[in-house]
């Protein structure tokens, strides 16, 4: 389906904390996955492809199944490792990201791959025929109604998106690869729910319900008509706006590493979550993580409380609290704990902090209409992605 045209993310209306949400993992994929809840047809699984089509190629090794980095020892296979500690020059071609949808009723064999014992016999090495994984390797994972797949597929999904391998054992033969992949997964909630412990497992949440607006439902027909209409065109008309997109992703990928989160800032994070009485510190490291991704998209390179208090509506709406006895917090909670951490924070360190809070909605016009500038062109290349995974 690399032909397929999609609609383009930044024509689509509404939702703007999940468009949040899909670039700050598309920016730092070290996040984790997110999970979208929602009822059916409010655009969940447009924009996920949407997301693939705003991000730039990547390279990759031109004969390897599993999309290893040619420039990166620690991202390869072990045939591409072995061959490139030998000094031989890796193949190289750019691919365009892509969404690899798990199939319903995909089985673990289908998932994970399974060894190739014709080819292990003929040359005596360990061999794999590559499963989902090997194809989500530095790409898009999609898992629609994840709430109905097996609790063990769930496992070993998450398994691999935290250590960043795949690790296939069968027949006394074991064989690895890379896995780093962007999560996606959505679910209808009237179907069922996910088990808590894997629930805790996907870094990122976002409820998702149809907009009520009359104007604005009247303009995702209008647009939705356009496209169907023709796609070509459509996507003419938002051609500007999706290079723009592009490229302060690319820009915010290059920023990243340098955004900084003072101690005030860190502190805000943990009387937030103190607060809330949330378990673990798993959501802690995931709000910083999310704000300086946001903070990057946002062209600056420091984090402030506006960016804390939107990660943290994104990365605590799914979690337990107070060892399971408290139900997730809900926005409103998570809003008026933010508030009073805030608070204490200004008061402990007797500083001053700017408390102009921004809006989902504000941030994703600021990300989607104003072109980028980089502060230093000269370190920046919205040319290609090479390194979208580190």
């Amino acid at each position: 389906m690399d032909q397929e045209v999609v609609f383009p993310l930044v024509a689509f209306v509404g939702q703007d904390l999940f468009k949040l949400a899909l670039l700050a993992i598309a920016v730092n994929p070290s996040i984790g996955g997110l999970l979208v809840r929602g009822e059916k047809g409010t655009g969940k699984s447009v924009l996920v492809r949407a997301l693939a089509d705003v991000l730039l190629p990547i390279e990759v090794v031109a004969d390897c199944p599993f999309n290893c980095d040619p420039h990166n020892p620690l991202l390869m296979c072990p045939q591409c490792r072995e061959r490139y500690n030998r000094g031989e020059k890796l193949p190289v071609k750019q691919m365009k990201m892509k969404v690899i949808t798990l199939p319903i009723g995909a089985t673990e064999d289908m998932v994970l791959g399974t060894i190739d014992i014709e080819k292990v016999l003929k040359e005596g090495k360990p061999a794999l025929k590559p499963g989902i994984l090997a194809r989500a390797n530095r790409n898009i994972l999609y898992i629609d109604e994840i709430n109905l797949l097996p609790d063990h597929l769930v496992d070993i999904i998450l398994d691999a998106a935290a250590m960043g391998f795949n690790y296939v054992e069968r027949e006394n033969i074991s064989f690895s690869h890379p896995a780093k992949f962007i999560l996606v997964g959505t679910m209808n909630p009237e179907e069922g729910d996910i088990r808590p412990q894997l629930l805790d497992r996907l870094s990122l949440c976002v409820d998702v319900k149809g907009i009520d607006s009359p104007e604005l439902r009247a303009e995702i027909i209008k647009r939705n008509m356009e496209f169907q209409l023709d796609p070509i065109a459509f996507r003419e008309r938002y051609k500007e706006q999706t290079e723009n997109l592009r490229n302060r992703i690319a820009y915010a990928k290059s920023l990243i590493n340098s955004v900084e989160i003072s101690d005030a800032m860190i502190l805000l994070i943990a009387k937030l979550c103190s607060t809330l009485e949330v378990d673990g510190h798993r959501p802690d490291i995931v709000i910083a993580q999310t704000a300086r991704a946001l903070a990057a998209l946002d062209g600056r390179d420091s984090v402030e409380p506006s960016d804390i208090q939107i990660a943290a509506q994104l990365a605590l709406i799914h979690r337990t609290r107070k060892g399971g006895l408290l139900e997730p917090p809900t926005l409103e909670e998570i809003e008026e704990a933010f508030k009073k951490a805030l608070k204490e924070v200004k008061s402990k360190l007797t500083i001053k902090i700017e408390e102009r809070y921004k809006t989902a909605r504000e941030y994703i016009e600021n990300i989607l209409l104003t072109p980028i500038v980089p502060k230093d062109k000269g370190k920046v290349s919205l040319k290609g992605e090479q390194h979208f995974f580190r």
